[in-house]
Formats: structure tokens, C-alpha cells, sequence
């Protein structure tokens, strides 16, 4: 469901977007600010810029691993790769996707705009934060005087527009951070198509509701119509008989976590190294 607002305001701006879904969905971990009191924040500038704090913060998770599974003789290197590639990836999509489905704006995301509070247990990606005012919207978006929007002609332009920026991002990303792994181009592009994916999906399912999460996949739909390389699918959101028998969406993955490695772990739901692509 899309907030209303009921007049024109040139102070309706990106901020007030990010309250407005806070006051619907406390649970968004979404924020317009980065607060000062609060340990763990992180750039996605900062950490592009100084590629070390990403290897730091994969050698984090390879200690919560290790003591996660501590019979296991070693953490094996593509578990805490693909991880952190598919947490850093989060990070965009979701800021985007929320924006998106909520208020049907789309923020600029780039790495100085977006970042992110490590969990203090476990060292992923537990808020997000959008940074500035700049966002595109509607032409009949009530903040559309606002001085940080830019006016595109409709729905369509407003997808176009968020994937073009995501990809843009999770570029800069990939360039950076695929030669520091053994992951390959395809599974760095996999997990970003994931990411946007499921971000998409996740708005929606916020709602709690059916329709909400219908909502949410029909976005997956818009933004995702079609294969966009580098990305390599289209939305893959499907319905299936779930386990009560009824029908339920679902997706498969693009992309391995490669979970599977660790002990007593298998291959997840829809991983792709158990069915054939669909």
C-alpha cells in the first residue's frame, strides 16, 4: 500500500518519506539519518573507499562463523565471500525497493548517500540509512517541488530509473570487491539480481497482508520485466503450492551461499546447485 499524502509541499522531501514509512512499519530498519549514539555505522562510500574496512568486516563474520560451527575445521572462503556480497548488495536494493513501493520514489543510492548499522551479534546488515534529499517521484507526487526531486513521466521511468542506479552501485561494488575473492563475475551478478529481487518482494510482504505482498511482487515485475545484463534473470517471483497446499509465492535463487560447506548444512530452498534453471 502507497502512503497518501493530501497536498502539495515543497517540504515533503526524501526525510519525511523515511518517517512515514518508520511510523507504518517500525520494523523497516530504515532512517534518514545516521545517529550519533549508535555504534556500528558504516558508509557504503567509506567502505568502497577503503577496501580494507571490507575485509575487516569479512573478518568479523569468519570469527561468527567460527564460532557458529566450531567443529568445523575452517571456515571455507566462499561462505563468508558470497555473504558479504549479498549483505553489501542488500543495502541498495532494499533502501530503493522501500522507497519504491512505499512512497513511489526512488532515492539516488549512491555509495556516499546509503549506510548501514553492522549487527553487534551477528555482523550483518540490521538498518539501513538514506542520506540527502535528492529522489525522483511522480508528477503527481505532492513533494514534487520539493528542491531535491526530479520529475520522470510515470511508473515505468521510475523502475528504469531504480534499477539503473542499483546497477550502477552494485558496479562500482563488484569491481571492487570481486577481485578480493575467488567468486566468480556470474555469482557476483547473481546475488546482486537476488538482491533487487528480493527486496522488491520484501516491501510488499511488510505489509503483512496478501495484497501487500502482491504489491510488492507486481513492483518485482515492473523493475525486473525483463533480463537487464548484467543482471541475469528477470524477476523469478512465481506462485507454488506451499506446504498447506496453497498456493504461495516463492522464488528460485540466482545465486549460492554456499551454506552448504558448513557442517551439518545443506543446499538452501532454491538453490541453484540443485535444480535445473528455471
Amino acid at each position: 500500500m502507497h502512503l497518501q499524502r493530501s497536498s502539495h509541499d515543497v517540504d515533503d522531501g526524501l526525510r519525511a518519506s523515511l518517517q512515514r514509512i518508520t511510523r507504518t512499519h517500525d520494523d523497516a530498519g530504515l532512517r534518514g539519518h545516521v545517529p550519533g549514539d549508535e555504534p556500528g555505522w558504516v558508509g557504503c562510500g567509506d567502505l568502497l573507499d577503503e577496501p580494507d574496512r571490507l575485509a575487516r568486516w569479512r573478518e568479523r563474520l569468519d570469527g561468527w562463523l567460527a564460532r557458529r560451527y566450531p567443529e568445523a575445521a575452517g571456515i571455507p572462503e566462499r561462505v563468508s565471500a558470497s555473504w558479504i556480497l549479498s549483505w553489501y548488495l542488500h543495502v541498495p536494493a532494499y533502501a530503493g525497493a522501500m522507497l519504491l513501493h512505499h512512497e513511489r520514489r526512488v532515492p539516488a543510492l549512491t555509495p556516499s548517500g546509503l549506510a548501514f548499522r553492522i549487527g553487534d551479534d551477528r555482523p550483518h546488515p540490521e538498518s539501513v540509512a538514506v542520506l540527502g534529499e535528492e529522489f525522483s517521484c511522480l508528477p503527481t507526487d505532492p513533494g514534487s517541488g520539493h528542491p531535491g526531486a526530479t520529475v520522470v513521466r510515470d511508473e515505468r521511468a521510475l523502475a528504469a530509473l531504480l534499477r539503473a542506479r542499483f546497477l550502477a552501485h552494485a558496479s562500482r561494488f563488484i569491481r571492487l570487491y570481486g577481485p578480493m575473492t575467488r567468486l566468480g563475475r556470474r555469482q557476483a551478478w547473481a546475488a546482486a539480481t537476488d538482491a533487487l529481487d528480493n527486496a522488491l518482494w520484501s516491501a510488499g510482504r511488510l505489509g503483512g497482508t496478501p495484497e501487500a505482498e502482491g504489491a510488492g511482487v507486481a513492483d518485482a515485475a515492473l523493475v525486473l520485466d525483463a533480463r537487464f545484463p548484467p543482471l541475469t534473470s528477470a524477476s523469478k517471483l512465481r506462485l507454488a503450492p506451499g506446504p498447506d497446499g496453497h498456493r504461495e509465492w516463492t522464488r528460485n535463487r540466482e545465486s549460492c551461499c554456499f551454506s552448504y560447506l558448513l557442517p551439518a548444512e545443506s543446499e538452501c530452498d532454491g538453490c541453484p546447485r540443485i535444480r535445473g534453471k528455471s
